[in-house]
């Protein structure tokens, strides 16, 4: 390995000769970032971290009494793992509380119906929402369709294909974000989708809905994807189908949540920062395991493992915990405005919150002069998995904000093949981490924390051209 070790660092230099000079580590950061690579195979106390949220804790939605638990567990975790400067920016977020969820199909058939409603949601009147259903397969559908939505409870019936990088999401999502108002605008009552997950469970998919400002508020509510499809089956025989569904839910106005911050304080340049982060929140459907406290666990253990080492890297470890990501991004947003004095001074945004799989790339979104760094950290991720560089749509929903600043975005690519069963669902909870997986991810991002940290020259930052931001909703 040494001899690996010393050859790779003569074709990382040539590579800086042919390129101009890249920010590649020192020999001494490139050990240290070694050693916490190997903590993939002795073993983190990553699962620990979401244990104790998940059992203490429990759900955690935006501004509710598990909410302002969670901050409280997350400072009292930082300072008992001895972080610096530990610390809660008050963030004031949307509350939404769910109520009674009820569904059946009336005619031609009584069949009952499993489903809940989606954040944000307005309630559909006392006694229910009863209509004829339209079925639509996707936005462009309905469009199509139009005027023969009015009066009508919509369905849209797309399926999300389970694919190992969770692409099939994105391509599935616009439909909870944007079905209500779509269909209000050529008068609907209400909205149905097939959950946005991959399973076949009787467990339906939540997520964050929201509403145009100039068409009607229309209840909409996600089936379980055996119910979707039974409605499906019987919408296909051409008889028309009445359903009648229930929301009790309820906008509760705002709150007071907060992001909870930790340190492991830089030793040379300490006021640069490498940003690691997660989101706290999480629906309250299940216990918010895999979305997002193994995103927490992840970036806890990552900066308790730099804190211990002898070598500390040069640049400061700032962990943070996210208010809010769910329904509306509320602490990324707030930590844009709070920290923007220093964002000049943040080297690199890391986000965790596609579960709990190991670790197969890393993607990144920063000046051209990063790859250098970056390709000798995958060739040291290797024997973990860490096969490919992808330059691009990195970071987090949480970090996004930052991109407007020029903060260099990274996050790894999971497997994400089963996340999507759970995602959202009374199914989130603890039995579904692997603590092997959350070992990768966490020496991973540990090893790539130090190198960020470590580099003699921070990372480029993003060019002005790609500093739009396309991507605040990509996985909420």
């Amino acid at each position: 390995m040494r001899r690996l070790l010393i050859a790779l660092v003569f074709f990382i230099a040539a590579i800086a000769i042919t390129r101009g000079a890249g920010p590649v580590p020192e020999p001494d950061s490139r050990s240290s970032a070694a050693s916490l690579r190997d903590l993939a195979f002795s073993g983190t106390r990553a699962t620990d971290w979401v244990r104790s949220l998940t059992d203490r804790v429990g759900p955690r939605p935006a501004g509710s009494d598990g909410d302002r638990a969670a901050v409280a567990w997350a400072l009292a975790t930082m300072k008992s793992l001895g972080f610096s400067n530990v610390h809660a920016e008050k963030v004031t977020v949307p509350a939404w509380k769910r109520g009674v969820e009820t569904g059946e199909i009336l005619a031609p058939y009584r069949q009952p119906l499993i489903l809940a409603a989606l954040g944000g949601s307005v309630p559909t009147p006392e006694g229910g929402l009863t209509g004829e259903i339209l079925r639509v397969v996707s936005l462009e559908d309905l469009e199509s369709k139009g005027d023969a939505a009015r009066g009508k409870i919509v369905f849209f019936d797309k399926i999300m294909e389970r694919s190992m990088d969770g692409a099939g999401y994105g391509r599935a999502v616009d439909v909870r974000g944007g079905g209500a108002s779509a269909a209000a605008k050529h008068g609907a009552v209400g909205v149905l989708i097939r959950s946005i997950g991959t399973d076949h469970e009787r467990t339906p998919h939540t997520g964050s809905m929201g509403y145009a400002a100039d068409v009607a508020r229309i209840p909409a509510a996600a089936l379980a994807v055996p119910d979707a499809e039974l409605l499906a089956r019987i919408v296909s025989e051409g008889a028309p189908v009445r359903v009648r569904f229930t929301l009790g839910c309820r906008d509760a106005g705002e709150a007071e949540s907060a992001n909870v911050i930790g340190e492991v304080p830089g030793r040379t340049k300490p006021k640069e920062i490498v940003l690691l982060g997660a989101h706290l929140d999480s629906w309250e459907l299940g216990t918010g395991a895999i979305d997002d406290g193994a995103g927490c666990g992840i970036v806890l253990e990552a900066a308790r493992a730099i804190g211990q080492l002898s070598h500390r890297p040069d640049r400061t470890i700032r962990v943070v915990l996210f208010a809010n990501e769910e329904h509306g991004l509320s602490g990324g947003i707030a930590y844009r405005a709070s920290h923007k004095d220093e964002l000049a001074r943040h080297v690199a945004a890391f986000e965790a919150d596609l579960g709990d799989g190991s670790p197969l790339g890393l993607s990144w979104l920063a000046g051209p002069s990063a790859e250098p760094a970056l390709r000798e950290l995958k060739e040291l991720l290797a024997p973990i998995g860490v096969t490919d560089l992808t330059e691009g749509g990195a970071g987090g929903a949480d970090t996004s904000p930052l991109r407007a600043d020029g903060v260099p975005q990274f996050s790894f690519r999971q497997d994400a093949s089963r996340y999507f069963d759970w995602h959202h669902t009374s199914n989130d909870t603890f039995d579904k981490i692997s603590p092997a997986s959350m070992d990768r991810m966490a020496a991973a991002t540990a090893a790539f924390a130090f190198v960020a940290a470590s580099t003699p020259e921070p990372f480029e930052r993003i060019p002005e051209e790609k500093r739009s931001d396309e991507r605040r909703a990509r996985k909420r």
